[in-house]
């Protein structure tokens, strides 16, 4: 599939299915929501083939960051990418905004991975963040 973006981020593990659905708005479709998984941690899935690869092979390990240096860069990041979404720029890249609450104690892993879909941003589709730390968008 052309494109498939690593953004479908949020996803909720696990998935309650139902035989009927009640119909979304376009907003609600169109916004990824964190939600906490069955242990109570806050879950973040990346559907893309590289990413795992990505984070593995080319992303600084968790041990490099703490969690409020994470944190202050996802809320800027956050920002960035929802001004580019809510401005159309990057469709073939963004394809939804990132609900993100930055009071909300997500979790240094949750955090991480989170930092790490803007740096696999910038790595796989040469996007430019600026709230990316510079070794993390100049090593690539």
């Amino acid at each position: 599939m052309k494109n498939l973006i690593l953004i479908i981020i949020f996803l909720i593990i696990p998935l309650k299915f139902t035989a009927q659905s009640l119909p979304k708005n376009e907003k609600e479709e169109s916004a990824m929501k964190p939600e906490k998984n069955n242990d109570g941690e806050w879950e973040l899935t990346v559907i893309d083939t590289q990413f795992d690869y990505f984070l593995n092979a080319i992303a600084q390990p968790i041990n490099q960051y703490s969690e409020s240096t994470l944190k202050n860069r996802n809320r800027t990041l956050v920002i960035e990418w929802n001004s580019y979404y809510t401005s159309g720029r990057y469709r073939n890249v963004i394809e939804s905004a990132i609900d993100y609450d930055p009071r909300e104690n997500y979790g240094i892993k949750f955090e991480y991975k989170l930092y790490q879909v803007f740096a696999y941003v910038n790595w796989k589709y040469k996007l430019r963040m600026n709230g990316l730390a510079a070794s993390d968008a100049t090593r690539f």
